[in-house]
C-alpha cells in the first residue's frame, strides 16, 4: 500500500521486469538466485489495465495462455484440463464462450478483470502471483469476491504480492503481510500485518501515532498517520522512524536467513532457465492459429480489403474493356496496369493500423510475460497477411484480366495471374517492413506514401529510361513497380500485332507514277513501321509501328524479360520480410538505445512531421512530371500531319 505517487505500481513493473523506462540499480534474488532469463515466465502478473485480445473467446485466451507458458514437459490434456479447473475456480462457467470484444460491447468490468488474472493463473506461474489493484473498478461484492480467491491461493501454497487501494477493514485482514510506502518510494513499514492488524498497529502506536479506534479501518488509519507524517503535521519522520526500527533490523536478518538457505538449493528442471516454456515452432504455431481466428472474425478488415481490390480492378478493366490494337489502345492497357499497380498504395495504409493493434497488444502483455517471443509475432503476422492477400490476388485477377486482355495463351494467363499475386503480396510485406519499426500509422503512412511516389513516377511509364538525367536513373532500376509493370505488360502485349486507327496514320501523296509500296520501298527496310495500303498510288497510309513490342522497347520493356522481372520481384518481397524483422528487433527489441520513452517519443514526432512535409513535395514532383511528360508528347505530334484537335 501507499499514499498516491509512493511507486507501488512502478515496484511491481521493476519486480516483474516490466519497465523499460529509467535506471534501476541494485541486485534483486529469487529463491537467493539473481534473475534469469526463465523469469518472467515463471511469475503472473496482473495489470492494471485489462488488454485482451478482442475477437478471441475467454476459454480460448485461457488455452492460449497454459500451452505457452505451462513447462513442456506438461502434456496438452494436462494444460486444458487445468484451464477447466481455472474457469471453475474464477466462476467463469456462464462466459467461457463469450467473446472478449472491447469495454463497453463485451465482456463487463469485473467479468474482464477475472479473465485477467485467469489468463495468469492458466499458466500455472511457479514464483509469484502479481496483482496491480485487482479491486480497482470493482464494487464492493467483486472485490470481496477476488480478495477471497486470492486468499485461497496464498493457503494453497502460491506466493501473491499485490498492491491494493484503499481497502476496506474486511478486505485488509485477508492480507499476511504489508509494504506501506510513503511519497518517493520511501518504506515506512514492512513485516506482518498480525491478527486483526495488532501487530501493524502496536508498531505505528509504539513510535508516536495515535491510538486506532476498534471500530475505524486499519488501513484508512495508516494512511492518514502517514500523511499527517509527511506534511509534517505530526512532528515524526516515519520512513527515518523505519530505517532505525527494531523491526527492520529483524528484517534484515530474516532476509539474509533466506538468501542463504536458498542459494544452496540446484535445481535439476530441465528447461528451468530457458527463455520461453515452448519451442519456436509451437509458438509460431499457435500464433498463427490465434492470428487466422481474428481475421476470420473480423469481417469488417476482411470485406473491406476484398472490396478494395474487386472494385478497383472491375472499375479499371472495364474502363479499358477489350483495348483494341492501335497506339492508343495499347497505351490504355499499359496505363491500365499502372492504374493497377497503384492500388498498393490504399493496401498499405489499410494494413498498417491493424499491425499497430495487435503489437501493441503484443508488447504491453505479452511479449514482457514472455508467452511467445517477437520472431513468432512477426512470423505469424506476416503468414497470416500473406494467405489474404494470395486470395485476393486471384479475385483481383479474375475482375480485371478478363475484361481487358479477353482470352490469351495458357501461358499469359498463367503468369499474370502470377504477377497479380505477386503485386499484393509485395503490398503485404512492403506496409509491415514500413510499420515494424515506427511508433504509430500516421508516421508509417507518411513514409510510405513518399516512399511510393517515388516508385510512381521512376517505373518508366511516365518517363521513359533514356529520357531520365544521369543521377536519376538508379531509381529507375530500384523501383519494384519498373519490374511489376514490365512483366504485367510484356506478358500481356508481347508480339501484339498493332493495327492503326485512322487518327493514327500517317497520310502523304507518292510522286506520279509510283505506288505508295515503290516509294516507300527503302525506307521501310529500316523503318519501324508498317504501309498499310502499298498497291495505292494516292493516300498512303503508314502506321508509325508494327508491333506492340517496339512501343513497349520505348519503356524498357521486353519480352524476353518477363520471368526475370518476375523472379526480382519476389526478391524485393524477401527483402521486405527479412527488414520488417530486422527493423523490428534493432527498435522494438534490443536493450541498446540509451533514450527514454519520451526522447523516442519526441523523436518519431520529428521524424513524422518530416516525411509529411517530404510527401507533400513528392506530390508536387508528381503533378511537375506529368506536366512535363504530357508537354513532350504534345510537342513531339507536330511532325504528324494530323489535326491536333482530333487527337487531342
Amino acid at each position: 500500500m501507499g499514499v498516491s505517487g509512493a511507486g507501488k505500481t512502478t515496484l511491481l513493473d521493476v519486480l516483474a521486469q516490466f519497465t523499460s523506462v529509467g535506471v534501476i540499480s541494485g541486485d534483486m534474488f529469487v529463491n537467493g538466485k539473481p534473475f534469469d532469463s526463465s523469469f518472467q515466465r515463471k511469475l503472473g502478473y496482473v495489470q492494471q489495465q485489462d488488454v485482451h485480445l478482442e475477437t478471441s473467446t475467454v476459454r480460448e485466451a485461457l488455452c492460449f495462455s497454459a500451452i505457452l507458458r505451462q513447462p513442456q514437459s506438461t502434456s496438452l490434456d494436462e494444460k486444458q484440463k487445468h484451464v477447466e479447473d481455472v474457469i471453475k475456480m474464477l466462476d467463469m462457467e456462464e462466459f467461457a464462450e463469450a467473446i472478449v470484444g472491447v469495454p463497453g460491447n463485451g465482456l463487463n468490468v469485473e467479468q474482464r478483470k477475472l479473465l485477467t488474472i485467469g489468463v495468469e493463473l492458466a499458466a500455472k506461474p511457479a514464483l509469484l502471483l502479481f496483482l496491480d489493484e485487482p479491486t480497482s473498478g470493482l464494487d464492493s461484492q467483486s472485490s470481496w469476491a477476488i480478495v477471497c480467491f486470492l486468499r485461497k491461493l496464498a493457503n494453497s501454497g502460491q506466493a501473491v504480492l499485490s498492491t491494493i487501494h484503499q481497502p476496506s477493514s474486511i478486505l485488509f485482514q485477508e492480507f499476511d503481510n504489508l509494504l506501506f510506502l510513503a511519497k518517493g518510494g520511501r518504506t515506512v513499514y514492512f513485516g506482518p500485518i498480525g491478527r486483526n492488524s495488532e501487530t501493524l498497529l502496536h508498531y505505528f502506536e509504539k513510535h508516536g501515532a495515535r491510538q486506532c479506534d476498534e471500530q475505524e479501518n486499519p488501513a484508512e488509519y495508516i494512511l492518514e498517520t502517514v500523511t499527517q507524517g509527511s506534511s509534517g503535521k505530526s512532528g515524526h519522520d516515519l520512513p527515518l522512524i523505519w530505517k532505525s526500527s527494531e523491526e527492520m533490523k529483524n528484517m534484515i536478518e530474516e532476509l539474509n536467513q533466506i538468501h542463504e538457505e536458498t542459494s544452496a538449493i540446484v535445481s535439476n528442471e530441465s528447461g528451468a532457465t530457458d527463455e520461453f516454456a515452448m519451442p519456436l515452432s509451437t509458438q509460431i504455431k499457435c500464433c498463427t492459429i490465434r492470428t487466422f481466428q481474428q481475421y476470420w472474425r473480423t469481417p469488417s478488415y476482411i470485406w473491406g480489403k476484398m472490396l478494395l481490390g474487386i472494385a478497383s480492378a472491375l472499375f479499371i478493366g472495364f474502363s479499358f474493356f477489350r483495348s483494341d490494337s492501335s497506339l492508343q489502345g495499347i497505351q490504355n492497357v499499359v496505363f491500365s496496369l499502372f492504374m493497377l499497380c497503384s492500388i498498393l498504395s490504399s493496401m498499405v495504409q489499410q494494413i498498417m493500423p491493424r499491425f499497430v493493434t495487435q503489437r501493441s497488444l503484443y508488447e504491453v502483455r505479452e511479449r514482457p510475460s514472455k508467452i511467445y517471443s517477437w520472431i513468432s509475432f512477426m512470423v505469424a503476422n506476416i503468414v497470416v497477411e500473406l494467405s489474404y492477400q494470395i486470395f485476393l490476388g486471384i479475385v483481383v485477377y479474375a475482375s480485371y484480366y478478363y475484361a481487358t486482355f479477353g482470352i490469351q495463351s495458357a501461358e499469359r494467363q498463367g503468369l499474370i495471374l502470377l504477377f497479380c499475386i505477386e503485386i499484393f503480396l509485395f503490398a503485404s510485406t512492403f506496409a509491415q517492413m514500413i510499420i515494424a519499426a515506427l511508433p504509430d500509422a500516421q508516421t508509417a503512412g507518411a513514409l510510405a506514401t513518399l516512399m511510393f511516389s517515388l516508385t510512381m513516377i521512376f517505373n518508366g511509364v511516365f518517363q521513359p529510361p533514356q529520357a531520365l538525367p544521369g543521377f536519376w536513373i538508379f531509381m529507375y532500376r530500384l523501383s519494384p513497380l519498373t519490374y511489376l509493370i514490365g512483366g504485367l505488360s510484356a506478358t500481356g502485349l508481347g508480339g501484339r500485332q498493332v493495327v492503326c486507327s485512322e487518327t493514327e496514320l500517317n497520310v502523304f501523296q507518292p510522286p506520279s507514277g509510283k505506288t505508295c509500296g515503290q516509294y516507300m520501298s527503302a525506307y521501310l527496310s529500316e523503318a519501324p513501321g508498317q504501309l498499310i495500303n502499298p498497291e495505292a498510288v494516292t493516300n498512303c497510309s503508314y502506321c508509325p509501328l508494327s508491333n506492340a513490342d517496339q512501343f513497349l522497347a520505348t519503356s524498357g520493356i521486353s519480352w524476353n524479360d518477363r520471368w526475370r522481372n518476375y523472379g526480382i520481384v519476389w526478391a524485393y518481397i524477401a527483402f521486405n520480410i527479412a527488414t520488417a524483422l530486422l527493423l523490428y528487433y534493432v527498435f522494438r527489441v534490443s536493450k541498446w538505445k540509451p533514450a527514454t520513452l519520451a526522447q523516442r517519443k519526441k523523436r518519431w514526432n520529428r521524424v513524422g512531421n518530416w516525411l509529411r512535409w517530404a510527401g507533400i513535395w513528392v506530390q508536387v514532383l508528381i503533378m511537375g512530371t506529368i506536366g512535363v511528360v504530357f508537354s513532350r508528347e504534345q510537342n513531339g505530334v507536330n511532325h504528324v500531319e494530323w489535326d491536333s484537335d482530333e487527337v487531342w
